[in-house]
């Protein structure tokens, strides 16, 4: 039997003054009121109750429990009442991590409004490129770009990940604008050390994609010091269009070989199958799903 339970039905035997008032107000039987009783007084090792045909009265021992089996059992209301204000409004810490670029751009500023409408939570956001465990790492929410293989996360697809080559107004002016892939060899490129390699691009050609051979005359393992290196006209840059959005809405830069970008990759939310699904998550899913939609359609309108 459950020991909440028979504290549950020493108490209502108490307050009620009788095993048949107990057994009205918990809904059973007086003779399963006694069986709690006796397994309580077993457990414990002594009495709590004396009886008689015509009355009983709490024992010594039967006072002191009383009085802290009263305590625990209002702790235990507190505390499922916490629980039930946790599962009708968002509430708690809330574990996330995001790829560094996409995460910056994208997530913390929707985190940011998210915090706003719901006080009550707090997000760890986690940036980094790394491949985090989520169950080992106790995180609740991962944003990750490209496909997903793994059936023990539920993905939730989120936006496409575009890739976009563009140069400041100074550099195309001087050296002229790309029309194909093949007029790549014609100018100077900027590298990321992480995304390329071996001084080429993948565009897609005439029979599918295809690595084009670059002049990288800069290389560099930090996507905003290569923006800032193309907007002062050192030369072609491909990078992930979130993260030159603004340059391209002001016109700092200026996009070109629009048909020949990569193939969009796409943006999921993954969290645990087996997590549940309480309000700070499902809430935080909305949010974010429901700004990625705005901000994708403030990139297209650049």
């Amino acid at each position: 039997m459950d020991k909440l339970r028979s504290m549950e039905t020493f108490i209502a035997v108490v307050e009620s003054g009788s095993f048949t008032g107990a057994a009205g107000r918990l809904e059973m039987s007086a003779v399963m009121v006694g069986k709690y009783i006796a397994l309580l007084e077993s457990q414990l090792g002594t009495r709590l109750l004396e009886r008689n045909t015509r009355r009983q009265s709490l024992t010594d021992a039967g006072r002191v429990y009383f009085d802290e089996a009263k305590r625990v059992l209002e702790q235990v209301s507190i505390a499922e009442s916490a629980v039930e204000r946790l599962r009708a409004a968002p509430a708690g810490t809330l574990r996330v991590t995001a790829p560094t670029s996409f995460g910056g751009c994208v997530i913390a500023p929707l985190t940011a409004t998210f915090l706003q409408r719901y006080p009550d939570v707090r997000v760890e956001l986690d940036l980094t490129n790394r491949m985090v465990d989520l169950v080992d790492e106790g995180v609740d929410l991962a944003i990750r770009i490209g496909d997903i293989h793994n059936d023990d996360l539920v993905a939730k697809y989120l936006c496409p990940y575009r890739m976009v080559i563009c140069a400041a107004p100074a550099y195309l002016a001087r050296y002229g604008t790309p029309r194909t892939p093949a007029d790549l060899a014609d100018h100077l490129c900027l590298s990321h050390t992480v995304w390329t390699t071996r001084n080429e691009w993948r565009l897609p050609g005439v029979e599918g994609e295809m690595r084009w051979k670059r002049d990288a005359i800069l290389r560099c393992n930090d996507g905003y010091g290569l923006r800032m290196a193309a907007r002062a006209g050192a030369g072609l840059l491909l990078q992930p269009e979130v993260l030159v959005a603004e340059e391209l809405a002001s016109g700092r830069l200026v996009q070109v070989l629009e048909n020949y970008t990569p193939a969009p990759r796409p943006v999921h939310l993954l969290w645990r199958q087996d997590l549940r699904m309480l309000p700070k998550l499902t809430q935080f899913v909305a949010h974010i799903l429901q700004g990625a939609e705005y901000f994708g359609h403030a990139v297209e309108e650049k």
